[in-house]
C-alpha cells in the first residue's frame, strides 16, 4: 500500500479506522504507512493519548460505546493543533475529507522537522499535561535549580517541545527533554488570563520585558525565501531595492534568535543594526576561523 507522508496525515487516517470499529495491530499499521514499529507506537501511546484507545490480545480498538464519537471536528482540531491547517489554500470539511481518501494521498509528498524522540518520557508529559488542564503547580528541576512554576502551555516548535510556565511572575520557557525530577504538588493556581493572550499572541515562545529591533540586509538571492514566507518572528520587509535585496525588520528577544540565523545565510545576509551585533557577529566568525 502506498506509504502516506505526513504525520498529521497518518494520525487522521488511524482515528477514521479506530472511528470505524476497526481493530488494528502495530504490525498491520507499520505495513499500510511504511513506518516503524515505534513510530506507531509513538502514535498510539504519544499522539493519541487523549483518545480512548483500548488494547487486547495486540489488538487496539475503540469500545463500542466511544465509536462514530470521533467527528470532523476531532480531525479538524487535531490537524489544527499539528498546523496542517495552514498547510494547504484551504481546510474546511470538503477539503478534509478529500484529503483522507486513500487515493488523493498519493497525489501529495511533505517533508516535515524531525521530532525529537521523548517516548521515555511520557509519563512526565501526561503529568504536565494534566497540570496545566487542571491549574495544578509544579515543581521541577531545571538548569540545576529546583522551581516551583504555574505551567501554561506545552508548545512544539521545530520538532522540540517547551514547556511554558510562570515562575514568580515571570513567564519561563523550559526545554522539556532538560526538566528533571518533575511532581505535581497539592497546590493549585488562578489562570492570569492576561499571561495566556501573552503566550498565544506571541510569535515565538521565547519572552521578556523588552525586544530589541534589527535591521538585515538580504541579498537578491537569499531575498526569494524572505519574500515566500516568515523566516523569523516579527519579520517586516521595510524596502526592496532594484537589485532584488531586501532590507527587513525583526524584533529580538535574545541574541542568539538572529545569530543562528544570519550564520546559517552567511554571506547573503548582514545585520545593518544594532552594530554592536554585527560586531559580535564577526568576532566569533574570526576566533572560529583563526
Amino acid at each position: 500500500m502506498k506509504k502516506h507522508d505526513t504525520i498529521a496525515t497518518r494520525l487522521s487516517l488511524i482515528l477514521t479506522k479506530f472511528n470505524n470499529g476497526e481493530k488494528l495491530t502495530v504490525d498491520e499499521l507499520v505495513k499500510e504507512f511504511g513506518v516503524t514499529k515505534r513510530t506507531i507506537q509513538r502514535d498510539i501511546n504519544e499522539r493519541l493519548s487523549n483518545i480512548p484507545i483500548q488494547k487486547e490480545k495486540g489488538f487496539y480498538f475503540l469500545e463500542r460505546h466511544h465509536l462514530g464519537k470521533v467527528s470532523f471536528d476531532d480531525i479538524h482540531n487535531l490537524a489544527t493543533l499539528s498546523g496542517i491547517d495552514k498547510m494547504f489554500p484551504s481546510f474546511g470539511k470538503e477539503f478534509s475529507q478529500h484529503l483522507l481518501d486513500k487515493n488523493v494521498t498519493k497525489a501529495y509528498l511533505i517533508k516535515t522537522h524531525n521530532f525529537e524522540d521523548i517516548v521515555h518520557k511520557l509519563e512526565e508529559f501526561k503529568l504536565i499535561e494534566r497540570a496545566i488542564l487542571e491549574f495544578t503547580m509544579l515543581e521541577l528541576v531545571y538548569a540545576d535549580k529546583r522551581r516551583k512554576v504555574e505551567p501554561y502551555k506545552l508548545a512544539n516548535v521545530k520538532g522540540i517541545w517547551y514547556v511554558v510556565a510562570l515562575q514568580d511572575g515571570v513567564i519561563k520557557t523550559f526545554t522539556f527533554r532538560k526538566i528533571t525530577q518533575l511532581k505535581a504538588l497539592d497546590e493549585g493556581f488562578t489562570l492570569n488570563l492576561k499571561v495566556l493572550q501573552t503566550i498565544e499572541d506571541d510569535e515565538t515562545i521565547w519572552f521578556s520585558n523588552s525586544k530589541t529591533e534589527v535591521l538585515l540586509k538580504v541579498d537578491a538571492f537569499a531575498s526569494q525565501f524572505f519574500k515566500r514566507r516568515k523566516v523569523m518572528a516579527y519579520q517586516k520587509i521595510l524596502e526592496e531595492y532594484k537589485d532584488g535585496s531586501l532590507l527587513l525588520s525583526t524584533q529580538m528577544t535574545f541574541e542568539d534568535e538572529v545569530l543562528q540565523l544570519v550564520r546559517s545565510m552567511i554571506p547573503h545576509i548582514t545585520i545593518v543594526s544594532p552594530v554592536a551585533l554585527q560586531e559580535k557577529l564577526e568576532d566569533s566568525l574570526r576566533f572560529y576561523l583563526y
